[in-house]
């Protein structure tokens, strides 16, 4: 057996395999392997995190559901052209894109799919036990980055919700890095909760809402108070379109609100918009409008305006989730992981709304994966139930 055959390999599923976020996931990961780039935006890759146990860059096995058939190495050109990934990369990681490629399924429903939900369930989830059969892989995390879905309006599971509930029967631990509703939905309540499996998210926190995670505490710890805040986002790309439906959009708005709501003790008046702009690309422009009172009354502005490239900005953080929720799988953690709050607009399990006091629990959370298992368990399972089945043994 070689060096590299001896490291535990580790899949990671994403939904929206051939979208931006997955494609600069996938070449990304290749790129700081190979070392052609260093780990920017990886905080799991920063000294606090050393020792935790985290599957490295290299173990990462990479395959997932979509419903295009864009080919991976044609899409990162695209993002090349685009300004998304430097120039040149797409042909340096091509293998690697490639073999991420093959790994990767039709997802669904698709128009005239007649299949049922369970029907749909059941093929998904064989989809991800054969690829961790396939990879010999130790274990296998679902990431969701497809795009934006509206909220459920009846008792049916939205794809989102399919693709969760496929991830719990394949045993595999699941992050929704997206404001769809993917465990969310009341008839996954019980099965998650018994699953003995860790999940994350909600709705990944990179751009808007991090520097509001980061305002709304400086105004309620100097004492200021805020009268109003607005917003407004220009996008583009798959995440642009599917954000032109009011629905999605008041899906993707409500995470935005809820931490003004929970930083600010009080929801200011004002709102966020989005508009669609195709000729943006994966590139994005959020504007901010905060008016607060200062000492006696004072009336002043804050305006911030935020310029960045979606895909870049969440693919170090779906890394990052990857590795982390894989990692507390391993030590037979379950249920929500309150402390990953730090990446979500909506986190699920309790904690803070502050990005300070995320940093504070997250860095806790890398300590206590350190430790060593509890004598006599797989170590640590917060519903007593040990992490199983995962083992060996949409368009963004």
């Amino acid at each position: 057996m070689s060096a590299s055959d001896s490291v535990p390999r580790v899949g990671v599923w994403l939904i929206g395999a051939r979208g931006s976020v997955a494609t600069t996931v996938v070449a990304g990961c290749a790129a700081m392997t190979a070392g052609l780039h260093p780990p920017t935006g990886l905080v799991t890759e920063t000294p606090p995190f050393a020792g935790s146990g985290l599957p490295a860059l290299s173990a990462l096995v990479f395959g997932g559901h979509d419903t295009v058939d864009c080919p991976l190495p044609k899409r990162a050109e695209a993002l090349a052209a685009g300004g998304v990934l430097p120039h040149g990369l797409p042909a340096a990681v091509s293998a690697e894109l490639t073999v991420a490629e093959r790994e990767i399924r039709p997802g669904g429903p698709l128009p005239g799919d007649t299949r049922t939900e369970e029907d749909l369930i059941a093929a998904f989830a064989a989809d991800i036990r054969s690829f961790v059969r396939r990879g010999r892989l130790a274990r296998a995390v679902v990431v969701n980055v497809a795009s934006t879905e509206p909220a459920p309006t009846g008792e049916a599971l939205p794809p989102s919700s399919l693709y969760a509930a496929a991830a719990l029967r394949a045993g595999c631990p699941y992050v929704n890095f997206t404001p769809s509703t993917g465990l969310h939905h009341a008839a996954l309540a019980r099965p998650a909760e018994t699953s003995g499996l860790p999940h994350a998210g909600r709705d990944g926190k990179t751009g808007q809402t991090l520097l509001r995670s980061v305002l709304g505490p400086m105004f309620t710890q100097r004492a200021l108070t805020v009268r109003a805040w607005s917003g407004t986002n220009l996008l583009g790309g798959g995440d642009g379109a599917s954000l032109a439906d009011p629905a999605a959009a008041a899906a993707k708005n409500a995470g935005k609100e809820r931490v003004l709501a929970d930083t600010l003790a009080g929801t200011p008046e004002g709102e966020v918009h989005i508009d669609d702009v195709p000729a943006l690309g994966d590139w994005k422009t959020a504007w901010d409008h905060i008016a607060f009172d200062g000492f006696l009354g004072t009336r002043m502005i804050l305006q911030t305006t935020w310029q960045g490239c979606d895909s870049a900005l969440a693919a170090p953080l779906v890394l990052d989730l990857a590795r982390l929720t894989a990692r507390a799988h391993e030590r037979g953690l379950s249920g929500p992981l309150g402390e990953l709050g730090f990446y979500f607009k909506d986190p699920v399990g309790p904690g803070p709304s502050g990005l300070g006091e995320q940093y504070t629990e997250l860095l806790g959370f890398a300590r206590r994966l350190r430790a060593q298992p509890a004598e006599g368990g797989p170590g640590g399972g917060r519903s007593g139930t040990p992490a199983h089945g995962c083992g060996a043994g949409e368009q963004q």
